[in-house]
């Protein structure tokens, strides 16, 4: 595939996530702001998403499969250009880490530099400004997004890419919005809100702050395009629970989006702009 050919005023942003719907929670609204202002944003998937919670109904299929036709529903939403999967299986969430199912290998196997160079090469060829990833804590801890901290940050090396800004959620903002939530919403068995007080980043780390509350229609519709992880056997789950939050809450909740630059200075002033002092 010949490289894209970007109008001088543009950028291009390359999103790596761990499954399927990530994009959708994390990015999604800085996804579709950037693409809205003209510049080219490309999704990459580490993982099909073949161990995600899921009703009945959705395994008696291909659940990767499914998993990765959402994805491209979700990423048609927020004006992705590109949906590239990196090829690994999903390594699930549980205590054991399962057998690696035929002919795929689960993504915490993958050796570093081969899943690293996959991705350097997708930033080589879309000549990548800036790539969104994870931070150091995997956001909630998941062993596929502390793989994608670790393979994005080991990428942008081997492609000499600008900037890392790793996806991520200040604590103290996060559960004072899931205490908010829970006075409206009864949150599903499995979602735990004492897990968040150690997740994630500590405000002070937050280096970028984007208003994404011009797209969160556009973040709505990205998390409705998942609705394989919306359902369970028991009933809904986190995501079906979001959807059903009135907009004007939704947009205050899920308005705004947090990087961390790994490379800035800390007690920097926060940006709002995340190709700030980019050449």
């Amino acid at each position: 595939m010949p490289s894209p050919s970007p109008s001088p005023t543009s950028r291009t942003v390359v999103a790596f996530h761990a499954h399927p719907d990530d994009e959708a929670l994390l990015t999604s609204g800085t996804m579709a702001t950037l693409s809205a202002a003209g510049h080219r944003v490309v999704l990459v998937l580490a993982t099909d998403g073949g161990l995600g919670l899921a009703a009945s109904t959705y395994l008696a299929g291909d659940l990767g499969e499914t998993r990765l036709t959402e994805a491209r529903e979700s990423a048609e939403a927020l004006g992705v250009a590109r949906v590239e999967w990196l090829g690994y299986a999903d390594s699930g969430s549980g205590e054991i880490l399962l057998p690696d199912p035929p002919g795929a290998v689960r993504f915490v196997r993958a050796p570093l530099e081969e899943a690293a160079e996959r991705l350097a090469a997708i930033l080589r060829t879309e000549r990548a400004d800036v790539l969104l990833s994870y931070d150091r804590n995997g956001g909630y801890g998941h062993r596929d997004h502390v793989r994608v901290h670790e393979v994005g940050a080991r990428a942008a090396e081997i492609a000499g890419t600008a900037r890392v800004l790793e996806a991520t959620i200040p604590r103290d903002t996060l559960t004072r919005a899931i205490r908010w939530v829970s006075r409206v919403y009864r949150f599903p068995p499995e979602f735990d809100p004492t897990s968040f007080e150690r997740a994630y980043s500590a405000r002070a780390e937050i280096t970028h702050r984007i208003s994404v509350r011009g797209a969160v229609d556009a973040k709505r519709a990205s998390m409705r395009a998942h609705a394989s992880q919306a359902t369970a056997d028991g009933g809904d789950r986190t995501l079906a629970a979001f959807l059903r939050i009135p907009r004007p809450l939704f947009a205050l909740v899920f308005g705004r989006e947090w990087f961390r630059d790994p490379a800035a200075a800390p007690g920097g002033a926060v940006s709002t702009d995340i190709f700030e002092g980019l050449p």
